[in-house]
């Protein structure tokens, strides 16, 4: 049976719909998202609020996330209109400004109440929001906040690339229900010389209309650093915090950057002991043994906005893998903890092999009602043909295990290392994210 084309008008309503939202983002602080058939092919868009001309080619939006489909869109208006690009200067400290966190404070509502075709995009098999997804529009709401801090005072953009340098702290406080409404908020909190830090907040309501107060379920920490076309550092603008709140924010980011360079500056090799004090248990479990991968070819409709692969898409990847490995480890559905870190070490192309190997490198499991399992997962860029291979990013996820499963017998084994090297990777591990 064939199926009747659906009339043009949709798409009309569609452009005029994504029309809204694109500018929604540029001139207020909140954007209020649901459905994702808001969004057309078309070539070119326009941005009522300007005489901008947006090009919706520099996005694919079939594959990407609602969400991300937004704030690419609102960021490419920004930095792709080259009409508007301020040239970097002579001078490094030229169209530098200073901002206040405000300036960047940005917020995504999901309508999941409301909007059966969106909820069921993030819906989990246990009825939970799929992570995976929120990795990715949590990365991609970072960068879009980085940018409108790096923009000039009119809003136009200096040409400079800003790039996921590492995420850290991110931590579940509670479960994520899908049937309730969302907000992810998040603004700069602190800024060096080329690099900035952005706190995202994700939030979720009660239904119960007595009790409506939103409260936080997800914290995370993105750090992100700028350059130019050659690779090399620049300066960006500099941040000026206004109350007690945004005071207290920077001082933790700052004292999360003192403590980032003393810990690696204190790292200690105490393998040997390791090694000696996992012998001959019964219950232990060698690292190898847990040991998963999986590889892929970087296909252009993941790419990001510099042509590059997208970092949310990767965390996506990393994180399934993860989850998968602590599902065959434990033999039971993993519950997620939190993202411990991920580093971004070099930028990944359209067409690369990518590889991805992962493992439990370790599991915490004193506290017997709720074991932690501490996954992995190491991305290669390889060369097939020549046989080499040049580590992208590493990520570290913690899961638990269901109380459920507790309750019914299940027994975290303790993983363990079985040679030197892997035993220096357990301790780094540990000092760095658990010490």
């Amino acid at each position: 049976m064939k199926l009747a084309k659906k009339p043009l008008k949709c798409c009309h309503f569609f452009k005029h719909e994504e029309k809204k939202l694109v500018s929604s983002i540029l001139t207020s602080q909140s954007i209020h998202f649901s459905q994702t058939r808001q969004y057309s092919t078309a070539s070119t868009i326009s941005d009522p609020s300007s005489k901008t001309t947006i090009n919706t080619n520099l996005l694919l939006f079939m594959n990407h996330s609602p969400v991300k489909n937004a704030l690419w869109e609102a960021r490419s208006s920004i930095f792709w209109n080259y009409s508007s690009i301020v040239p970097l200067a002579s001078s490094i400290d030229d169209h530098l400004i200073i901002k206040t966190p405000s300036r960047s404070r940005t917020s995504v509502v999901y309508k999941f109440s409301s909007d059966f075709e969106l909820r069921e995009r993030y819906r989990n098999p246990m009825n939970e929001i799929r992570i995976e997804k929120l990795l990715e529009d949590l990365d991609a709401l970072a960068g879009t906040i980085s940018y409108k801090h790096c923009s000039s005072d009119d809003g136009k953009a200096r040409s400079l690339i800003l790039v996921t340098a590492s995420v850290e702290n991110m931590i579940l406080q509670k479960t994520i229900c899908i049937d309730n409404d969302l907000t992810i908020e998040g603004a700069v909190t602190w800024v060096g010389c080329s690099s900035l830090e952005i706190q995202l907040e994700v939030k979720q309501s009660t239904p119960e209309p007595t009790n409506s107060r939103e409260s936080v379920s997800l914290t995370a920490n993105f750090t992100f650093v700028a350059k130019d076309k050659t690779g090399k550092s620049v300066k960006i603008n500099q941040i000026l915090p206004q109350n007690e709140k945004e005071k207290h924010l920077w001082e933790e980011a700052e004292e999360r950057n003192k403590m980032r360079k003393k810990k690696k500056e204190e790292k200690k090799d105490n393998s040997d002991e390791l090694l000696l004090a996992n012998k001959d248990n019964n219950n232990n479990i060698l690292i190898k043994e847990t040991c998963l991968q999986n590889s892929l070819v970087c296909q252009p409709e993941k790419n990001n906005i510099h042509g590059q692969i997208f970092g949310g898409y990767l965390m996506r990847k990393a994180y399934e893998l993860a989850y998968a490995t602590a599902y065959s480890f434990a033999r039971t559905p993993p519950c997620f903890v939190e993202v411990d870190h991920v580093d971004f070490l070099k930028p990944v192309d359209v067409g690369n092999f990518l590889h991805f190997k992962s493992c439990v490198i370790y599991t915490q499991v004193e506290n017997s009602s709720r074991p932690l399992i501490n996954v992995e997962v190491v991305a290669h860029v390889t060369q097939p043909q020549d046989l080499s291979s040049e580590v992208s990013n590493n990520f570290y996820f913690t899961f638990t295990v269901p109380s459920d499963s507790l309750r019914n017998g299940l027994k975290i084994r303790n993983v363990v290392p079985g040679t030197e090297e892997e035993a220096r990777r357990v301790m780094d591990v540990r000092d760095t994210f658990h010490p």
